[in-house]
């Protein structure tokens, strides 16, 4: 199977790293939905990164659809989700925290390096900054109630934290504050030290 994208995508990052992390080999193929566009499009028309192509040809797309699928292959003994319901219910909310990060973090990025400053519009930056902040302060409180585990694993509420946070400091770094978010600051500095994040670095 081959996976295509850029890992300078929090996706796409996202998607590899839990490939490693659950066993399955992907070969990775860097493409970019700027640079690359239309040999992107040959392999998925909807030009969406990342994109999952398997060994029979078919197509995948979406990280989290990307990722249930590795799942299904890898087995429930492999899983990178807890089964006990209430603290699947904890590790959904952080997912879901971390990818409006990212969401927003790529917003204000496209916002800031393809719009044209003429007619850019500061209400709707202004809220998407907003919606930034306040998705990092509830990953934060939520650390700061239950502290994810650092014994040298991570599982995919972790990833999605640390992927995020790592992507959100490199493109808008001017919005996040390690100071203003220790535990998601200490963390990431945590998971970007495991060998499944250094052999998968932003590029």
């Amino acid at each position: 199977m081959k996976l295509i994208g850029m890992l300078d995508s929090p996706y796409v990052r996202r998607a590899a790293i839990s490939a490693k992390r659950l066993g399955i080999a992907l070969e990775h193929e860097s493409v970019s939905v700027f640079r690359h566009f239309a040999h992107f499009q040959d392999i998925n028309p909807v030009v969406k990164a990342p994109t999952l192509v398997l060994d029979d040809g078919e197509v995948l797309m979406d990280s989290t659809l990307i990722i249930d699928y590795l799942e299904t292959l890898a087995g429930p003994a492999k899983s990178l989700m807890p089964s006990e319901p209430r603290q699947r219910l904890r590790a959904l909310r952080l997912i879901g925290l971390a990818l409006a990060a990212s969401e927003k973090s790529v917003q204000l990025y496209y916002e800031r390096n393809l719009r044209p400053a003429d007619i850019q519009y500061a209400p709707w930056v202004e809220r998407v900054e907003g919606q930034l902040s306040a998705a990092y302060a509830a990953l934060e409180g939520e650390l700061e109630k239950q502290p994810l585990r650092t014994d040298g694993s991570i599982d995919q509420d972790g990833i999605t934290l640390a992927v995020a946070w790592s992507f959100t400091r490199l493109v808008v770094p001017d919005q996040v504050d390690a100071g203003q978010y220790p535990r998601i600051a200490e963390f990431t500095a945590y998971a970007e030290g495991l060998e499944v994040f250094v052999s998968t670095p932003i590029e």
